[in-house]
């Protein structure tokens, strides 16, 4: 009886000491599954003017490599329309627009002139240039109505014209343009302008034979087959096209976001910008 006693001890202390092996391990497994969960990727949402949906989708294939840690959002509009998103409490980490203008607007630092309400949602001490870019007069695919600048716009070969509309830069360079010709207020009084909510809109309109011209950036024009560049804005009709960028004040990952737009400005990043058209600004 004894020894049926000591076996039997002997068997519930090898069960005790198994069963603590067996949580000791399944422990180990969990907190290697927490460590996992902890290695979460980390969000940056970027507002980009749309002109930029190329180049910035190039890039943020590349920064995979840079840092996997980081998932990339873009919102892609137009300048007015992601700078009014922005101000109306959007989360976002970065504005890039495609003129100062939307950026002035947001910026504390800036006049009475260049921001009226007196906005502060952008880290002035992360702003700068990015890319310079240029204004082209496209036509469908074949240039049908034969045109060869800016101011066949203003005679009989054209009906009607795509344009960016006024909350859009590229509509606002265009305004300027054809304002200096001296053409706008005819191009108005004539019906022969369509608006686009942005850059994308006006060159699918002319990609799909609805109008027959257009105006973008020479970087969206290089993106397209069925269309074709006629002219180069005059020289002098519109002001340097330069687009800005910044990590927005309260931005839910500022630290990340600092660390992209230190890589945009790579020489990797710039070769990217430069094969589409873009240029980079001296500093």
């Amino acid at each position: 009886m004894k020894k049926f006693l000591c076996m039997a001890t002997a068997i519930v202390m090898a069960l005790g000491v198994a069963g603590c092996s067996s949580n000791t391990t399944t422990t180990t497994q969990d907190t290697s599954n927490n460590d996992a969960e902890n290695a979460e990727t980390s969000t940056v949402t970027v507002f980009a003017a749309a002109s930029m949906t190329e180049t910035l989708s190039q890039i943020a294939e590349m920064y995979k490599e840079v840092d996997p840690s980081v998932e990339l959002v873009f919102n892609f509009d137009s300048s007015g329309t992601l700078k009014t998103q922005i101000q109306e409490g959007a989360d976002c980490d970065i504005f890039i627009s495609a003129a100062q203008k939307q950026m002035n607007q947001l910026d504390a630092t800036q006049d009475t002139e260049a921001n009226p309400d007196g906005l502060d949602f952008i880290d002035h001490d992360t702003r700068f240039n990015l890319v310079s870019n240029s204004v082209v007069l496209i036509a469908p695919e074949g240039n049908p109505k034969g045109l060869a600048s800016f101011e066949d716009v203003g005679t009989d070969k054209v009906k009607l014209i795509a344009l960016g509309n006024s909350d859009v830069p590229v509509g606002q360079y265009s305004e300027e343009i054809f304002t200096n010709m001296g053409i706008w207020d005819q191009l108005n009084a004539d019906g022969k302008i369509t608006f686009g909510s942005n850059v994308k809109e006006v060159l699918a309109q002319v990609e799909e034979g609805a109008v027959d011209c257009g105006v973008v950036y020479s970087t969206d024009a290089a993106t397209s087959e069925k269309v074709d560049v006629v002219a180069t804005a005059p020289e002098g009709t519109h002001k340097p096209i330069v687009y800005p960028a910044a990590v927005i004040k309260n931005a839910p990952n500022a630290e990340k976001a600092n660390e992209f737009l230190a890589y945009l400005k790579t020489d990797v990043c710039a070769d990217i910008f430069e094969s589409v058209g873009f240029s980079i600004p001296e500093e």
